[in-house]
């Protein structure tokens, strides 16, 4: 047992603290206004977000305060748990790429999204690209940059292939970097994968079709129809996708897959020995509240109120 990972379990668990937790997520979504929403999260670890001033600002600054909380953990990690919470992290790096090349195009993005110029996410160490993309100044510069990092090419320049190949890639590193991580990433990659070729109808670029093949199976990739796909999918990833017959019930996955990943976390968070586990656990927790709270504004900017709310918003573990 080092020092290192005895420091760092400790952080991991203290974290816990941090989540607003189901009781918490239920006053945001049962508030009639944003701004009464936003007055509740004051008094809250998210008390950050109380600047946002449309829904879209106040969601970012959630997510910059779980950023935080993952960097403040990565600095207590002995090598081994900051890498693992650099793959879990790797969401925030993507957000950046997109939001950058939104920026490049002139793209503002769809309803909602945040304003391409917004300050990209902080990631200190947290980063493993972000510098270099950050200088790019065309569309092919930010894939060459891509390209010759540890995401690998995407395929093409546009927004979507972006988009989608550095989600491919980020699964497959973070199904290799962390294993206790290999169910989440798979039946991530799945959602993702049936959501690009089988509802928006977008054929995949070769280079992370391929990429997906190695967590999914190459059957699974070269499927021709939604069912196929299903039942040539792994163990590992076949799961998130039962009882969404069609693919237009893609929707309920999403919920499902935060679920699991929160009672995963939880107990992971558990484990006595001091390791990567608990570290895996805490990343999971304190995302998956991030995820309902962020939500929950969501609801809050539409009129919130008692039974407003989807189920699986607040049903979280306690």
């Amino acid at each position: 047992m080092s020092a290192g990972w005895v420091a760092g379990v400790t952080r991991a668990r203290a974290l816990r603290t941090r989540c607003l937790g189901a009781e918490g997520i239920g006053e945001v979504a049962a508030s009639p206004t944003l701004d009464d929403a936003l007055r509740y999260l004051a008094a809250t670890p998210y008390r950050h977000s109380t600047a946002g001033t449309t829904p879209a600002e106040a969601q970012r600054a959630v997510s910059a305060t779980l950023l935080w909380h993952l960097r403040v953990l990565a600095g207590w990690q002995p090598a081994t748990g900051a890498d693992a919470i650099r793959a879990l992290a790797a969401g925030f790096e993507i957000s950046n790429a997109e939001h950058h090349l939104r920026a490049l195009a002139a793209d503002p993005g769809p309803p909602g999204t945040p304003h391409p110029h917004a300050p990209p996410y902080r990631l200190g160490a947290l980063s493993t690209a972000w510098t270099r993309l950050a200088r790019a100044r065309t569309p092919s510069e930010l894939r060459n940059a891509l390209a010759a990092s540890v995401w690998g090419d995407p395929g093409g320049d546009s927004s979507a292939a972006v988009a989608t190949g550095m989600r491919v890639s980020a699964a497959l590193r973070l199904a290799t970097a962390v294993p206790d991580t290999a169910r989440w990433a798979a039946a991530r990659l799945a959602l993702l994968f049936a959501r690009e070729v089988f509802v928006v109808g977008r054929r995949m670029p070769d280079v992370s079709a391929r990429r997906a093949a190695r967590l999914l199976g190459p059957r699974a990739v070269s499927a021709g129809s939604y069912a196929d796909f299903r039942r040539a999918l792994p163990v590992t990833a076949r799961w998130l996708l039962e009882g969404a017959d069609e693919a237009a019930d893609l929707w309920r996955a999403e919920a499902r897959w935060w679920k699991a990943v929160e009672r995963d976390g939880r107990e992971l968070l558990r484990r006595s020995h001091f390791g990567p586990q608990p570290v895996v656990g805490a990343v999971a927790v304190l995302s998956a509240d991030a995820w309902r709270t962020r939500g929950a504004l969501e609801l809050a900017a539409r009129g919130g109120g008692p039974g407003d709310w989807p189920a699986e918003v607040l049903d979280a573990p306690g």
